[in-house]
């Protein structure tokens, strides 16, 4: 009897039959040969999802209209030279019993925005509703024979796709793009066919895109159209012009797949991609009002992994299809997984959207808590345990854990030393932080599968050299971590001062008004959550800039708390001494009940190095090296437990 019923009942649509219903949403793919073709790993990642029991995977931003369409590096359905790329794709997906997908895409006003200047022939250019300008490119509006060339190039690349054996395209006509362009109300005010107030007009375009699609792939073949049932920004359109947009679709397409917000609006952004500050399902609202008023299959995505919101979706009808894109690169197998009744078993997505900014930054999809994305070639085979060693882990934080688990995973024999009193390391002090629950989730689940994994786990245990020579191990990894740095300022051993990590222990302590030293990702998310405790916070920074710690997509959602609780941001400003009224920074002060140091940590590199003699082999493993982030230390122990 299965735990789930109702999201594992399979759906027919066009005639095709989805085993399930959950789709892996689309995800671009951005680590393209120079000539953009698709290399064999990407077909590994999409095929992963399939293989962990998705019914369909999509290969998301994929162009229809390489010449004026292209925002970036994204995948080109127009040119035959990418045919074999895409072929790998669909053929892996389908081998595993998946529906493949592509979701046809045009950037419109968005377009060659790293053209160069404006003026310049077909690349300064970019094709929109209507007229307009910025500092990288002109914007003009359509004429007709560029809309009717626009249709062409849609029908086209899905006939293309179905060639290279997709069995299913997804038209994007949310986020900000084309579509969704010509769909807004506020932009497109064209005073011809194909614009202006009346919503048939707006959504001309994508009812006739619909049109020659189905002219071009046949009846059975499903089409799938992505909306934002509301852009959810002031300006933007509501649920009620969402609803009035699926209402002339439907009928139209095979699924209505239901999202939020605009990529153009960086407040929203983070409710397209549902930050942790958002509950599980938060945009589901959306699918669920649209539903009311369609006949054809809704789906909805954003921030799914809670199996009881999703089952509770589809059994209440209020809609046919749940999406996932973050929580299958947390863990692709977690449709398996609740198919089994290990709900358990399943890496919850954090939210934290690492993947996102590493993908813009590098062109390289990673997951915090699997090391295994963006690698998936590499882990197709196991890597065999030659000899069985003992292995000494020095440390129980986020890279001794993982490194610990993948090493006795692999059959060696394990020891796990901590010394504090409980596993998961110095993060722990964020466990009743509201927005950071799943982390801590996280680490519970990490200590759990260790003892499962029948690790001898050693708490309240420093590794010493006497200690590692006495077990005689094989192996030692030595992930001693970081502690925080006292900054050498006046008045820093005051009883009204103290570090972050007792703040996050002990918010009850600190005063009414708290002043933070340093804007980084730590000083900020305490700022956070004092603000929500209903403290007055203000941030004092040295440099003339907050650092992201590399993630710059959830600096984006934190931007959005720090503007709804007032916390104030102080750049270029050095503390110079800390009093009983509060902190004194480039001659002016600022008042606080409490004063909290969060400048930064020091590695913990002597008790590490201490242990470099007392096996055969020795790795240094995260913030003892250097401090860095969640992803680094586990992709980084993983692969040195790998290597043993």
């Amino acid at each position: 009897m299965l735990k789930y019923p109702h999201i594992f009942e399979p759906i027919e649509l066009a005639g095709t039959i989805f085993r399930n219903r959950i789709f892996a949403a689309p995800t671009g793919y951005m680590d393209e040969y120079q000539d953009g073709t698709l290399p064999p790993e990407a077909a590994a990642y999409f095929a992963r999802k399939a293989r962990g029991g998705a019914a369909a995977v999509t290969l998301g931003e994929c162009q229809v209209d390489t010449d004026y369409g292209v925002p970036s590096h994204q995948i080109k359905l127009d040119d035959p030279f990418h045919a074999n790329g895409l072929i790998r794709c669909a053929d892996e997906i389908r081998r595993y019993g998946a529906v493949a997908s592509v979701e046809l895409q045009h950037a419109g006003m968005f377009s060659n925005r790293q053209s160069g200047l404006k003026g310049e022939a077909s690349r300064g250019l970019a094709y929109g509703p209507v007229d307009c300008e910025d500092n990288v490119r002109i914007v003009l509006a359509m004429d007709e024979a560029r809309i009717e060339r626009t249709i062409r190039k849609y029908a086209q690349a899905a006939a293309f796709a179905k060639r290279c054996g997709f069995g299913m395209v997804t038209v994007h006509a949310g986020h900000g793009w084309l579509m969704s362009q010509f769909l807004s109300p506020t932009l497109n005010t064209r005073k011809d066919r194909w614009g202006g107030p009346e919503i048939e007009n707006r959504a001309r375009l994508l009812v006739s895109v619909l049109e020659a699609i189905r002219q071009a792939v046949g009846p059975r073949f499903p089409i799938e159209v992505r909306i934002s049932g509301s852009e959810c920004y002031a300006g933007g359109y509501d649920i009620e012009e969402g609803i009035r947009i699926a209402k002339q679709i439907d009928g139209r397409c095979d699924l209505i797949h239901v999202s939020a917000g605009s990529h153009e609006v960086a407040e929203v952004f983070t409710v397209t991609h549902p930050s942790m500050f958002l509950p599980d399902g938060c945009n589901a609202i959306y699918a669920e009002a649209i539903k009311k008023h369609v006949s054809t299959p809704v789906a909805t995505v954003g921030a799914h992994g809670n199996p009881e919101i999703m089952e509770e979706l589809v059994a209440s009808g209020k809609v046919d299809v749940v999406e996932i894109a973050r929580g299958l690169m947390a863990d692709p197998d977690l449709v398996n997984k609740l198919r089994a009744g290990e709900d358990g078993e399943v890496r919850k997505c954090m939210r934290c959207l690492a993947c996102f900014s590493g993908l813009l930054r590098t062109g390289q999809f990673h997951c915090a808590i699997n090391p295994e994305i963006g690698r998936e070639t590499e882990y197709a085979v196991p890597v065999p345990m030659i000899k069985q060693k003992t292995v000494l882990v020095a440390g129980g934080g986020v890279g001794g854990m993982q490194a610990a688990l993948t090493a006795a995973q692999r059959g060696h024999k394990v020891i796990l030393c901590e010394k504090a009193g409980e596993l998961g390391g110095a993060i722990r002090c964020e466990r009743n932080v509201p927005f950071k629950a799943k982390l801590d989730e996280y680490l519970n689940q990490q200590a759990f599968r260790l003892a499962r994994a029948g690790v001898d786990i050693r708490l309240n245990t420093e590794v010493t050299h006497d200690l590692a020579e006495s077990l005689r191990p094989d192996v030692i990894i030595a992930a001693t971590g970081a502690v925080p740095v006292k900054p050498a300022i006046p008045g820093i051993d005051g009883p009204n001062v103290c570090s972050a990590e007792y703040a996050y222990i002990h918010p009850e302590t600190c005063g009414r008004k708290a002043v933070i030293l340093g804007a980084g990702l730590v000083g900020i998310e305490l700022g956070i959550y004092l603000a929500m405790q209903g403290r007055e916070v203000e941030l004092l920074e040295m440099l003339d800039h907050v650092s992201d710690g590399g993630n710059m997509l959830h600096m984006r959602a934190l931007n959005v708390e720090i503007a709804r609780y007032g916390i104030g941001i102080n750049l270029s400003t050095r503390a110079e001494e800390i009093t009983s009224r509060g902190v004194i920074g480039n001659g002016k002060l600022f008042p606080a009940d409490t004063v909290i140091y969060a400048v930064g940590q020091q590695p913990r590199r002597q008790a590490a190095t201490a242990l470099y003699d007392c096996a055969p082999e020795f790795y240094l493993l995260g913030d003892c090296i250097a401090p860095a982030n969640i992803m680094n230390a586990t992709s980084a122990a993983d692969a040195v437990a790998r290597a043993i």
